[in-house]
């Protein structure tokens, strides 16, 4: 979908590519150069078929586990980054001996949940992945968890995966697994399990299919995979969920082929601003707005007014991201607020019309103005 004059000019489709670390490491007897191979080969030739690609690559940890000879994943913080700057190293290593053999140049880019919250920062991230791009170059993106803090995770590489997907507006996220894809229930208990092939990355239903579970090398399960989608459509990218050892998965889902579960966006993509502000994982607060405001924000989109707030949270400053619930506690937007928590606890109930005579000044007659909020 062509939805910037960039893309106009430039005929070229573009796919985010997520990679397992169960896949990468052969679930953990060290990096499989073999199949990486095979995946950068198909690259390749997606590239001659005007496809640009991005790869959200794990196994950082897990290569770095098996040249420590651990078995198992380490709990503690200082442990994992460890283990990362020692199998990153490897890890990009692999993927630029693989990609030069077909005459691409392979980048490292390394990313924080810091780098998307701020403003500059994020942009500077898009622009840096589009120039990368145009030089024909192969973005290898992981989250930097050498230096990253348990606070400010991602949390996983599916998540990241569909943020990578807002920051360049790709066609689609493929999440490739070790799994055919999102069954109805957990084929690993239930061989009557029954493959999901198509649906709206909308439908409440895939959460219930969705098993969350951890492996002992990765962070996510099916249910990441599924939020992922979700993100991803705002920008109106496809995710589909794949079994990396398929042969020739990337070529055969190129041609159209019925592989693993495919999902679709459903709505209108978000305009690329209001993609940042959805993207962001740490609010600094949220607000509790009565049932009238939740009916106007929901149906008609309209801003958010100091009267319709019934109950602070957090700690915020003017200009952070937060939250609105309603009245069950469900997020149904966030956005930008025009004033601190401290001011916003005072103008809560009020008029527009009071906020100058409560604060001694009126910046927005809106505490959140529509154009910098959006629906969850």
């Amino acid at each position: 979908m062509i939805k910037n004059k960039a893309r106009m000019s430039n005929s070229r489709r573009r796919w985010v590519v997520k990679i397992g670390s169960s896949l990468l490491t052969d679930e953990g007897r060290g990096l499989d150069k073999n199949a990486l191979a095979d995946w950068c080969a198909q690259i390749a030739r997606l590239w001659e078929r005007n496809i640009e690609i991005v790869v959200v690559s794990s196994g950082a940890v897990a290569a770095g586990m098996t040249r420590i000879g651990w078995r198992q994943r380490p709990h503690e913080l200082h442990f994992l980054q460890a283990a990362a700057a020692i199998g990153q190293m490897g890890l990009v290593q692999a993927y630029q001996d693989q990609f030069s053999r077909h005459g691409l140049i392979a980048a490292q880019v390394l990313l924080t949940h810091d780098d998307l919250i701020n403003r500059k920062r994020y942009l500077n991230a898009r622009s840096t992945l589009r120039a990368l791009l145009e030089l024909k170059a192969i973005p290898i993106v992981n989250e930097n968890d050498t230096v990253a803090a348990d606070e400010i995770r991602f949390g996983d590489n599916d998540t990241l995966g569909a943020l990578v997907a807002n920051l360049i507006e790709a066609d689609q996220l493929i999440i490739l697994t070790d799994q055919a894809g999102l069954f109805d229930s957990d084929p690993r208990r239930n061989p009557e399990a029954r493959l999901i092939q198509r649906a709206k990355a909308s439908d409440p239903k895939l959460a219930t299919y969705a098993t969350s579970g951890m492996g002992s090398l990765g962070r996510g399960g099916m249910a990441t995979k599924v939020a992922a989608a979700k993100r991803a459509a705002r920008s109106g990218a496809e995710t589909i969920i794949a079994s990396g050892r398929e042969p020739e998965v990337l070529l055969r889902l190129e041609r159209g082929g019925s592989l693993g579960t495919r999902l679709l966006p459903d709505k209108p993509p978000i305009a690329a601003r209001k993609q940042w502000i959805a993207s962001q994982l740490g609010l600094r607060g949220q607000l509790v707005v009565d049932e009238g405001a939740a009916r106007v924000l929901q149906q008609s989109g309209r801003s958010l007014l100091p009267i319709g707030v019934i109950d602070v949270q957090g700690h915020f400053a003017r200009g952070e991201v937060v939250g609105v619930l309603d009245q069950a506690g469900r997020e149904i937007a966030r956005g930008l607020v025009n004033y601190s928590a401290e001011e916003t606890v005072r103008i809560k109930r009020q008029p527009s019309e009071a906020i100058e005579s409560i604060l001694g000044y009126v910046g927005e007659p809106e505490l959140i103005h529509r154009d910098d909020l959006v629906l969850m």
